[in-house]
């Protein structure tokens, strides 16, 4: 019983995946003219305009904003949180946060390999980056770590439940601002960052609730078949 349900939730969480990189595909199939030279013009008046509004200050928060969705920044928040989970023996909770953070970084970089989308190059930068554009890291990663960590701490306190999950979209949107502020990504990016991003952490939490949904069903299940039978305790006492 407890291998067919393993192998249920890698097969669910297999089909994420493949349905994220799916999503993109799509994406970038409908949006051909948006990934092209033919949205230059939409995505350069954007960052023109997001560049119009640079400050020292304004420049030191988006920096700010942008190192809180810096990948190994976000690798080192999933696997600290995933050995404190496992520490507490919080196991299915551990391995959902680390195969989300494996997941995503993993398939960020499928992508970016597969689109090879140049950066914009617009005005000189004040942050070194060197890999592809699409889809934005930041804003994918960011999405799964942090929404997964939102609705963690949004099921532990759930009085605070909705100002946690309005605190993380407001970090998780800051993030994807700052790399179109930074002037390191397309608008297209970081919403495909966000659109793959979203997929993986719906798919991550759907597969943990059935998890736990099927544990506690089984162990149910386990204490009825030891638990005495009524009937034996009756004619026992006659």
């Amino acid at each position: 019983m407890g291998s067919k349900i393993r192998s249920l939730i890698s097969i669910i969480r297999l089909a994420g995946l493949a349905v994220a990189a799916l999503g993109m595909w799509g994406f970038a199939t409908i949006a051909e003219d948006v990934l092209g030279k033919q949205s230059y013009a939409f995505d350069t008046s954007i960052l023109l305009y997001l560049r119009s509004l640079h400050t020292p200050l304004r420049d030191g928060v988006m920096l700010g904003f942008t190192f809180l969705g810096e990948p190994k920044l976000l690798l080192v928040i999933c696997l600290t949180f995933g050995i404190v989970l496992l520490a507490r023996n919080h196991r299915s909770e551990s391995a959902t946060i680390a195969l989300a953070g494996g997941g995503a970084i993993g398939l960020n970089l499928l992508l970016k390999k597969l689109f090879a989308r140049d950066r914009p190059q617009l005005w000189e930068r004040v942050v070194d980056v060197r890999f592809y554009s699409f889809p934005s890291g930041h804003a994918m990663i960011s999405m799964v770590i942090y929404g997964l960590l939102g609705y963690f701490l949004g099921e532990r306190f759930p009085k605070q439940r909705w100002s946690i999950y309005s605190l993380t979209v407001v970090l998780i949107a800051a993030i994807g601002l700052s790399r179109l502020y930074l002037g390191v990504h397309w608008p297209t990016d970081v919403i495909a960052g966000y659109t793959a991003g979203v997929v993986w952490l719906i798919t991550c939490i759907i597969t943990l609730e059935i998890w736990k949904e099927l544990r506690s069903f089984t162990r149910a299940s386990k204490e009825e078949f030891l638990s005495p039978d009524p009937s034996s305790k009756e004619i026992t006492n006659d």
